[in-house]
C-alpha cells in the first residue's frame, strides 16, 4: 500500500483531494497544479464551486488566469459530491475551527468533512488534517473514526497533521517557500507525509507526532497574540505618559538583537490569532494546567475595541460632540492591510459598540465593497462600503490599507482616529487609539 502510495507522490501521479476552497486550500490546490498533479477540489459552498468551474477566483489575491488555464484542461475538477473523494490518493482537510460562544473548540467542520469522506475512502490513500487545532486532536478524533471505518492506520490508509501557514497579502512568502511543518500517526505515515508535501514545498520539517505538529502551530500563534497584547497594554500606558508607542517601536526596532516589534492596534482579527490560543486553554485545563499568559493575553486584545470606543467619545467631547447620534466613518474592514478576509475583525465589534452607544456608522474599504454573510455578524450582511469623502462627524483607521495614503487629513471633514499609526501626526486633526 505505502509503496504505491508513495510512488504516486514522488511522481506526480498521484490526483491530490482537498477539502475546503477557501484562503487555505485554495492557494493548495494551485500549488499541486503548477507542479504537475490533478486536483480534486471539494466543497460544501455551491457557489464557490460553480466560480472555481468557470474559472474565476474569489479571494483578491489568488488570479483567475491560471484557475481557467488547469479547468479547460482538465487538471482541475471542483465538486459538492464527496462520494469522488474515492478517486484521490490524498485527502487534505482545510477547513475552519473556530470557537464556540463558550471559547470552547468546535471541531464541528473537521468531524463532518471527514465523515462526508468516510464511507468512500479506500485503501492506499493518505489523509492530512491542516486546520489548526489542540495537541490530539488528529489522533483522538480522527484516527478512531478511521479505524472504525475499517481501516488499519499506518498500513493500509495513512494520517498525518501539517498545520497551514498561510499569510494572505504577504509579499515576502507563498504557499510553497514557507516551510512545512509535518507529523505522522506512525512512520509509515510521517514518510507518505513527506511525499505529500516534498514535491510543493521548498522545506519540511517533519516533526514526532502529529501532537507535536498540532503545538507547533498553536506555539506560533500564541506567541503573536502575547506579544501583540503586551504592545497594546503598553500603548494605553504610554498614551497617558504623552508617548506616541509607534514611535517607540520603531527606534526599539534598530537594536539588532533581543528584540523583535509587533504593533499595536484595534484588537486582534483574522482566522488565527484571536482563536488559536484558546484551543490549548481548553485543552491544558484536561492536565489541570493553568495558561495564565493566553488568558490574559486574550483579555487584553479582546478589550482593544473597548478602548477605541472609548477614545472616540473622547475625540468628540474634544469638538463638542455627542457620541450620540455622531456620524462615524470607519476605516478598513478587513482583519489586515491589504486584504480581502474580513473574518474576526475588530471593525465588526468597534461597530456594534458604537451602534450600541446610538452613533450612525459607516465604514469604507476597497477590499470589502458589501460585507458577506458570517456567522457571528450576519445581521451586517449585504451593508455596502461608504465614500471616505462625506459629513463625518469622526473617521476611525482600522485598517491600513495603501489606498489610504491617498486620503488628505486635512481635506476631511472630521478628525481621524489613527489606530494603527498610518497617518504623520497632525495636531488637531489626527488623534491615536
Amino acid at each position: 500500500m505505502k509503496t504505491s502510495l508513495l510512488d504516486k507522490l514522488n511522481t506526480r501521479q498521484a490526483l491530490i483531494g482537498v477539502v475546503g476552497l477557501g484562503y487555505v486550500g485554495l492557494p493548495l490546490v494551485l500549488r499541486y497544479l503548477e507542479v504537475g498533479y490533478r486536483v480534486l477540489g471539494l466543497d460544501v459552498d455551491q457557489a464557490k464551486v460553480d466560480q472555481l468551474m468557470l474559472g474565476k477566483s474569489y479571494i483578491k489575491h489568488i488570479p483567475s488566469e491560471p484557475l481557467k488555464t488547469y479547468v479547460n484542461s482538465g487538471k482541475l475538477q471542483c465538486s459538492t459530491d464527496f462520494s469522488q473523494a474515492e478517486q484521490a490518493d490524498a485527502l487534505i482537510l482545510c477547513v475552519p475551527t473556530p470557537l464556540d460562544k463558550h471559547r470552547e473548540p468546535d471541531l464541528s467542520y473537521v468531524i463532518s468533512s471527514l465523515e462526508e469522506i468516510l464511507p468512500h475512502l479506500r485503501p492506499g490513500q493518505i489523509i492530512s488534517l491542516e486546520s489548526t487545532t489542540y495537541p490530539g486532536t488528529t489522533d483522538e478524533e480522527l484516527k478512531p473514526r478511521i479505524e472504525k471505518a475499517g481501516y488499519s492506520v499506518g498500513q493500509n490508509i495513512f494520517l498525518v497533521y501539517s498545520p497551514e501557514r498561510e499569510d494572505p497579502g504577504n509579499p515576502d512568502f507563498n504557499t510553497r517557500t514557507i516551510p512545512k511543518v509535518c507529523g505522522g500517526v506512525t512512520p509509515d505515515c510521517m514518510e507518505a507525509g513527506l511525499a505529500l508535501y516534498g514535491q510543493v514545498i521548498d522545506k519540511v520539517v517533519p516533526v514526532s507526532s502529529t501532537q507535536a505538529a498540532e503545538a507547533v502551530k498553536l506555539m506560533e500563534n500564541i506567541f503573536r497574540s502575547v506579544n501583540i497584547a503586551l504592545v497594546n497594554e503598553l500603548k494605553t500606558a504610554f498614551m497617558k505618559m504623552d508617548i506616541d508607542i509607534f514611535e517607540v517601536v520603531r527606534a526599539a526596532s534598530t537594536k539588532p538583537f533581543g528584540f523583535m516589534p509587533f504593533y499595536p492596534g484595534p484588537g486582534l482579527g483574522g482566522h488565527c490569532i484571536p482563536i488559536d490560543p484558546f484551543y490549548l486553554t481548553w485543552k491544558a485545563r484536561e492536565y489541570d494546567v493553568a495558561t495564565r499568559f493566553i488568558e490574559l493575553a486574550g483579555e487584553i486584545n479582546t478589550s482593544m475595541p473597548y478602548f477605541v470606543v472609548q477614545r472616540a467619545t473622547e475625540v468628540l467631547n474634544d469638538f463638542e460632540k455627542p457620541l450620540k447620534n455622531s456620524k462615524v466613518l470607519l476605516l478598513g474592514l478587513a482583519y489586515k492591510a491589504e486584504v480581502d478576509d474580513d473574518r474576526e475583525s475588530p471593525t465588526y465589534r468597534i461597530m456594534e459598540l458604537l451602534e450600541h452607544k446610538g452613533a450612525q456608522v459607516y465604514y469604507n474599504d476597497p477590499f470589502v465593497p458589501v460585507i458577506r454573510p458570517s456567522r457571528e455578524y450576519a445581521h451586517y450582511a449585504g451593508r455596502k462600503s461608504s465614500p471616505w469623502e462625506g459629513d463625518y462627524d469622526l473617521i476611525i483607521l482600522c485598517t491600513a490599507h495603501q489606498a489610504y495614503k491617498d486620503i488628505n487629513p486635512h481635506a476631511l471633514s472630521a478628525p481621524v482616529l489613527d489606530t494603527r499609526g498610518f497617518f504623520s501626526d497632525i495636531p488637531d486633526r489626527i488623534f491615536r487609539a
